[in-house]
């Protein structure tokens, strides 16, 4: 039997562009998509078009009514996410909800408990805990490779803020409806990469933001320092800076078109992972880990998901580990004094 999906507010540039998810379901035999929402008729129908699905809504209720999914894809404005959010478990449906799920901490924590409180499936697609560099370096910390953990590092520097703008999303350059800039939308990637890998949480010891490059009301780079439980360090960099707009395809391969740069170090042992080259040094040796790159990140995403709801398990990252991650971020921007 199809796994009957519907997905929420296409207008997010991740619907096509990007994460493409549509695109990706289209190629998960068990996964049919029977009907889109947006608020814009006019684009759900384009893109419904484009991704050839029959049904186009402009109020998601009436397409949950309507067409009975198994499983909802949530995206939009994160301004709206909560509410979304919020009825979907009060309807009892299963969900996969774009990150951050809300505009701040508190909305988040209030989705998380709600998920807890039903055991209900919500998942959150933090595509980062399915790269290479993430496998290697929890094998490495379970056989303890590294010896004493010292700190942590990712960057993720993409193309200009502009973007949103050229693939439909204009609010994301709204703090208001997207909650702030590229810490808030890549930020929380860097962040929850930390968070998963030390298994423990962590607090923000300094942060600092800047809208100097592209001059919207938004940032455009941001760097935030952190100090987990136990006293291991990191550093997130993110930012839209990136000189070249590159295509939406090299989220296939999201180290190519990109400034991105992962490290993990300890007292025996660096693992680095940049331009598609993973790689460790110890005392001994320095030479690169081979590794089969596979589907992209967001199809493995969708369809890990499906899987995990379909036989009972919980999801690779559910809301408890948005809010852990959102809170962060929350906490960055307070020392930053940013909105």
């Amino acid at each position: 039997m199809p796994i009957r999906i519907a997905v929420i507010e296409v207008s997010h540039w991740h619907a096509l562009k990007d994460a493409a998810y549509l695109t990706h379901l289209a190629k998960i035999p068990e996964a049919e998509v029977v009907a889109l929402q947006d608020p814009d008729l006019h684009l759900c129908r384009r893109i419904a078009a484009e991704a050839g699905v029959a049904d186009s809504y402009t109020d998601y209720r009436k397409m949950l009514k309507e067409t009975k999914p198994d499983f909802v894809l949530a995206l939009g404005r994160h301004a709206a996410m909560a509410e979304t959010a919020h009825y979907l478990l009060d309807q009892g449906y299963p969900f996969l909800m774009e990150k951050p799920m809300g505009l701040n901490a508190v909305e988040v924590l209030a989705i998380a408990e709600k998920v807890e409180a039903k055991g209900a499936f919500a998942a959150v697609p933090f595509f980062m805990r399915y790269l290479p560099f993430v496998a290697q370096a929890q094998k490495m910390i379970a056989d303890g490779s590294f010896g004493t953990v010292s700190h942590f590092y990712a960057r993720n520097n993409r193309p200009t803020s502009e973007r949103y703008v050229n693939w439909g999303s204009p609010w994301m350059l709204d703090p208001a409806v997207a909650g702030g800039g590229t810490l808030r939308n890549l930020g929380l990637h860097g962040l929850d990469m930390f968070l998963y890998l030390m298994g423990e949480g962590a607090h923000v010891t300094g942060a600092q933001v800047s809208g100097r490059a592209l001059g919207r009301d938004v940032e455009d780079y941001a760097s935030v320092l952190l100090q987990s439980d136990s006293g291991i360090l990191a550093t997130v960099e993110v930012g839209n800076i990136f000189p070249q707009v590159t295509k939406p395809a090299n989220l296939e391969a999201p180290w190519v078109g990109t400034d991105a740069e992962y490290k993990l170090s300890g007292s025996h042992a660096l693992l680095t992972f940049k331009d598609g080259v993973l790689r460790v040094t110890t005392k001994e040796i320095q030479g690169q880990v081979p590794f089969i790159p596979g589907e992209a990140p967001a199809y493995r995403i969708l369809d890990d998901t499906l899987a995990r709801w379909r036989g009972g398990q919980a999801p690779l990252a559910s809301a408890r580990d948005c809010y852990r991650a959102v809170e962060l971020v929350d906490a960055a921007y307070t020392i930053a004094e940013k909105y």
